[in-house]
């Protein structure tokens, strides 16, 4: 018993470093994605990390940051109405009301920087509601 256990954590430890690499090499190119609001090429990202690593959009969103800002703000900055709908319905509630890094949640973001009036801003506050 104690043989399998030492055997499996030791293959777990050996595998987990390569998964990682990969998800950051199948994420890589995200940020250039929303940039140029290529929502089917995001759909088309988000499917094949979703089938290559059971994760869905809320599981890695907070892990990446483009030009320092999270996805959906990014996508506000560079007026990315398609993507940054789609990834509003995609993701939770729960989600799009947590605090980001700077402690502000994407809303209060927004509102701060007028963006809340835009289509993206528009579709998060339809969405909170």
């Amino acid at each position: 018993m104690k043989k399998s256990l030492i055997i499996a954590t030791l293959a777990t430890a050996l595998v987990s470093p390569f998964c990682f690499a990969d998800i950051n090499e199948d994420l890589q190119n995200i940020c250039t994605i929303v940039k140029n609001d290529d929502k089917g090429e995001l759909r088309k990202k988000m499917r094949t990390v979703q089938n290559d690593y059971n994760l869905r959009l809320g599981d890695y969103y907070t892990g990446i940051s483009c030009g320092g800002n999270s996805l959906i703000r990014y996508s506000m900055q560079n007026n990315s109405a398609e993507v940054g709908t789609y990834m509003i319905k995609k993701m939770s509630k729960k989600d799009l009301s947590a605090a980001e890094s700077d402690g502000m949640a994407i809303k209060q973001w927004a509102e701060s920087n007028g963006f809340i009036d835009s289509e993206i801003g528009q579709e998060l506050v339809a969405r909170l509601n």
